[in-house]
């Protein structure tokens, strides 16, 4: 067993669970009652369940790699797995820092959950 990739796939799913439970909450409820027209609504409300589908894969792969030991291909796909949160914690770290809030990094703190993924991935990939 990876306890690493283990790691990383229990902290996806936890991320995943945040995503589902507190997105739902504090953006789509918000984002479908706002007054944007119905088409890019839409497009980010599915575009809101496509990350949520991605995060639960992600790490329910991130366990069965976990469980598999080092077969061919582990390390290249929990390799693949931690660019993919590595991508992902930086659009949000981008998209913050280029607002020009005052402290930043907290507005949007989406990345504080996503890195932890990436890092243990990697380690588990190494």
């Amino acid at each position: 067993m990876n306890g690493w990739l283990l790691a990383a796939g229990i902290t996806a799913l936890g991320v995943a669970a945040v995503h589902i439970v507190g997105g739902r909450r504090d953006v789509v409820r918000p984002l479908l009652s706002c007054g944007i027209a119905d088409e890019p609504k839409r497009v980010l409300h599915a575009v809101w369940h496509m990350v949520s589908v991605d995060l639960v894969l992600s790490g329910l792969v991130l366990l069965r790699l976990s469980l598999t030991g080092s077969t061919p291909g582990t390390d290249l796909v929990a390799w693949f797995v931690a660019a993919h949160f590595i991508a992902y914690a930086t659009a949000f770290l981008v998209v913050t820092l280029s607002v020009g809030w005052p402290r930043p990094l907290l507005r949007l703190p989406q990345w504080i959950l996503l890195l932890p993924v990436a890092v243990l991935a990697a380690a588990g990939a190494a």
